[in-house]
C-alpha cells in the first residue's frame, strides 16, 4: 500500500493537470466537431475551410480554459506572448487534422460525413498529443517562484 500511495504522491500533479488538459480537449473537441459539420455538411463550406473555422473558434475556448484552469499555476509570460505562441503551436497541430482530412477526402476520394469525421477524430488525436508537450515546453512555462495553495494571511482577525 505504500508503494501505491508513495506512486500517486509522486504524480498527482501530472494526473490532475492531465485531467484538466483532458477536460477542456473534450469540451474544444465538441466545439470542434460539432462547428466542423456544421459548416462543411450544412453549409458545404467544403472540408478543408470547415476544419480552419472550427479549430480557430476551439483553439480561442482551449486558450482560455487552459490559461486559466489547466496551468493556472504555471508562469504567466504575458497574454500576448502565450496568445501568439498558443495559436501558433495549434497551428502546427491544425495540419495533423488537415493532412488526415485532406488525405482521405482527395487522395482516397472518401467524401461521406464518417470517414469525414474519422479523419478529423484522428487528426486531432495526433495534434493534441503534440498540443500538450507543446504547451508544456513552450507556452505556459513552469513558474519561477512558487505559486501558494492557499491564500495568502490577511493578518485580519475576527472579533466574536
Amino acid at each position: 500500500m505504500d508503494f501505491t500511495k508513495r506512486l500517486y504522491e509522486r504524480f498527482a500533479s501530472l494526473v490532475h493537470e492531465l485531467a484538466k488538459f483532458g477536460s477542456i480537449g473534450a469540451v474544444a473537441f465538441v466545439i470542434d466537431l460539432g462547428l466542423l459539420n456544421l459548416c462543411n455538411v450544412v453549409l458545404d463550406w467544403g472540408p478543408l475551410t470547415s476544419k480552419v473555422v472550427a479549430t480557430t473558434i476551439s483553439t480561442t475556448f482551449a486558450y482560455a480554459g487552459n490559461r486559466y484552469w489547466t496551468f493556472r499555476h504555471r508562469e504567466q509570460s504575458g497574454l500576448g506572448r502565450e496568445y501568439f505562441l498558443f495559436f501558433l503551436l495549434n497551428g502546427i497541430a491544425l495540419l495533423f487534422g488537415m493532412l488526415t482530412i485532406g488525405f482521405t477526402t482527395y487522395t482516397l476520394g472518401l467524401e461521406d460525413p464518417l470517414s469525414f469525421n474519422i479523419a478529423n477524430i484522428i487528426g486531432v488525436g495526433l495534434g493534441t498529443l503534440f498540443r500538450y508537450w507543446s504547451y508544456k515546453r513552450w507556452v505556459f512555462l513552469e513558474a519561477t517562484e512558487p505559486i501558494p495553495v492557499e491564500l495568502p494571511e490577511t493578518g485580519v482577525t475576527q472579533d466574536r
